[in-house]
């Protein structure tokens, strides 16, 4: 649409650390309960491909320069500055139709996404440039040939394009695991309600957090970027599966094999399991999730629930209580305190979701959301309002449009099944989905559920009365957990914590010798050089502290005594330990032993330096083997070497885990572990001196 007036605010784009206003042709931006003008948006006569160069050339550079904890601080420093200011991205959110409760989600739920990327950054990813995956593969019998998988920053940009549902949450979920990952990052969000993206934008860069070039904003349509793409770059599409195919298929994408992850418009189905019968908690709450989905954010979410299978016998009590309750439900002007439901995001969009409910009406009874809709302080004839819309399709298995078209608004259809291979049979004819849910309080039907759901379906929520309190819904992506799903879905995954971090990232294999494998990671790895402090590596402050420092401690026989005052003192007097003709029957053993936490504690008073020095606590054990026994007169000695630093920024300390291992008299290794230390920055005071 064309604006009408040449006053009226025009958003810009943000390129190269500049903001930036496009030529010609512009799409007029409406209130979309008002039809009030608020914005015009082109992006057209601006040069794309020096989008590109800077953040390849700028940005990137910025970004991998930090390490994944400084970029985690950065994050977390952006989540508090948008924090202190979304009171005015509230106030904006209005126009797009979000009620306040559907702007939660969309602003503090994206600046929780921030926060939950900041956090795991500090606790999931190292202080360093470098994530390292997995375990060292052993290629030769000397041990002295190694394989070791790393992930590195990708050198390209991350393009980022979003829907118009959740205009700042879309933003900031795929923001985070990108900075993170060290990618700068160009987005692009709908065009519809980019006006509310725009001005998050904005507070991002008046933060200051950000280094030069990490983000950038197009703020209309995309050009010919896609153009100027190589294979270092990544695409992240949200929206529909059909304007997923067409980029997807762009012949620089097909060319350059850039990479490419979508989240596109899926039938998502919730459950209601056979046992739970009108009366029990889990109808209650199944009834109650159905009529949330239906309403937040007008049905506009990819994760609503468009499908409600319910068993044969109990689908005339569900389409009661989903009358009664959806006839509860006030639509109007988001503004009104009163009002549960507002508009639709835009006219445009009301349009298509007539379109796609006509489709549907063909198969399936109108139950409610016919005749005039009374609305609270609104005009129909202005604003994008639809009814809550409540279908019955009397014959799933017939069907056509209910298993393929989608009305992305407050629409959902119930259906009924016979038996649980059935209602697995319906759900899984959306031909893959972001989203399903079961409603049970039956575990074994739950299991059977889910299994049968699994291979179609991103994400399974699993609701009864014992979890209802602290359940997020049906229809919350969490950032610890992927977002995405199979087939229709779009095949690709969001989020999920360090898995989302890792899609803007490159695995490589790395062979070589132990040295060269510490030396890459960051991480000592054994058979790698051993250095020989000077003083015992607990007297070292965490920045004097080098990988590979190692204390060799001197040798401890141990004792039938030893093993018997353990015993005595953990009141651990299992067999193996306290009786020599029952352990001897033991194949494993054959004879007494000594226990394995004896030999873990008594490792410890041998490499522990116990006077008041840098070292703070030990916090922990990971990866404890037992793989040779140890008998009464067996000498045991320990090998304490520094394997890996993490500073915590502003703690005043850092973590640092030691490569252990036991050995016995023959040179034989007995257990082996790492020990988790906290480590001071600084010299405790009256420390001894050094």
């Amino acid at each position: 649409m064309i604006a009408e007036v040449a006053d009226t605010m025009q958003l810009q784009s943000f390129i190269a650390g500049r903001w930036a206003s496009g030529t010609g042709r512009v799409t007029a931006l409406r209130d979309a309960t008002t039809g009030e003008l608020i914005a015009n948006a082109t992006s057209d006569g601006l040069d794309f491909s020096s989008m590109l160069e800077h953040a390849r050339a700028v940005g990137g550079p910025n970004l991998r320069r930090l390490t994944f904890h400084e970029r985690a601080a950065r994050l977390k420093g952006l989540a508090k500055h948008l924090t202190e200011r979304k009171s005015a991205l509230y106030d904006l959110s209005y126009a797009t139709g979000a009620t306040k409760a559907d702007s939660w989600i969309d602003i503090d739920g994206g600046i929780g996404t921030l926060f939950a990327y900041a956090s795991k950054g500090m606790k999931e990813l190292p202080d360093g440039r470098v994530y390292v995956d997995g375990a060292v593969e052993i290629l030769a019998k000397s041990g002295g040939f190694l394989g070791q998988h790393i992930y590195v920053s990708l050198e390209g940009a991350a393009v980022h394009i979003n829907a118009f549902n959740f205009p700042v949450w879309g933003m900031l979920e795929k923001l985070a695991p990108a900075l993170l990952a060290g990618v700068p990052a160009i987005v692009k969000p709908a065009t519809a309600t980019a006006y509310l993206t725009e001005r998050a934008f904005r507070q991002i860069i008046e933060s200051g957090l950000l280094p030069e070039g990490a983000v950038q904003l197009i703020c209309g349509g995309v050009g010919d970027l896609f153009e100027h793409l190589t294979c270092q770059d990544v695409i992240a599409f949200t929206g529909s599966a059909s304007t997923a195919r067409k980029l997807r298929m762009h012949p620089r994408v097909v060319e350059r094999a850039v990479r490419f992850t979508a989240e596109t418009d899926s039938l998502n189905s919730s459950i209601l399991g056979p046992d739970a019968v009108a009366g029990t908690p889990e109808f209650d709450l199944f009834v109650r999730e159905v009529v949330r989905e239906m309403t937040v954010k007008a049905g506009q979410k990819c994760t609503a629930i468009r499908k409600a299978i319910v068993p044969a016998g109990q689908c005339a009590a569900v389409l009661e209580a989903l009358r009664t309750a959806l006839a509860q439900v006030v639509v109007g002007d988001p503004r009104a305190e009163s009002v549960r439901m507002g508009p639709l995001a835009s006219l445009a969009q009301r349009r298509e979701v007539l379109e796609q409910l006509a489709r549907l009406q063909r198969e399936s009874t109108m139950v409610c959301g016919e005749g005039p809709l009374a609305l609270a302080g609104a005009d129909a004839d202005r604003g994008a309002f639809i009814a809550p819309t409540l279908l019955h399709c009397g014959d799933p298995s017939g069907a056509r449009a209910l298993h393929e078209v989608e009305a992305f608004g407050p629409v959902s259809t119930v259906v009924s099944y016979r038996n649980i291979a059935e209602a697995i049979e319906l759900a899984r004819r959306g031909a893959g989905s972001l989203v399903g849910s079961v409603f049970s309080a039956d575990d074994g039907v739950a299991a059977e559920l889910v299994l049968g759901l699994a291979p179609y379906h991103g994400r399974i929520l699993v609701v009864n009365r014992h979890c209802a309190k602290d359940s997020t819904g049906h229809g919350s992506p969490l950032p610890h957990l992927v977002h995405g799903g199979p087939g229709r879905a779009g095949g690709g995954e969001e989020l999920g914590g360090v898995r989302g971090v890792l899609h803007y990232m490159q695995r490589t294999a790395v062979q070589g010798t132990p040295d060269v494998i510490t030396a890459v990671t960051g991480r000592w790895v054994r058979g790698s050089r051993e250095l020989d402090p000077l003083v015992h590596p607990f007297r070292k402050t965490f920045g004097a502290l080098r990988i590979g420092d190692t204390f060799r401690s001197a040798e401890r026989e141990v004792t039938i005594e030893d093993i018997e005052q353990f015993a005595a003192l953990s009141g651990d007097h299992f067999y193996a330990h306290m009786d020599e003709a029952a352990a001897r029957r033991n194949p494993l053993f054959g004879g007494r032993v000594a226990h394995g936490y004896f030999l873990i504690a008594a490792a410890a008073g041998l490499f522990v330096d116990p006077p008041l020095g840098p070292v703070l606590a030990n916090y922990g054990i990971d990866g404890l083997r037992f793989t040779q026994p140890v008998r009464p007169g067996d000498r045991i000695r320990v090998r304490l070497t520094c394997k890996e630093k993490s500073l915590r920024i502003g703690q005043g300390y850092g973590e640092v885990r030691w490569d252990t291992q036991i050995t016995n008299q023959n040179g034989e290794t007995v257990a082996q572990y790492d020990v988790l230390t906290m480590v001071s920055e600084r010299d405790a005071p009256d420390a001894p001196v050094t």
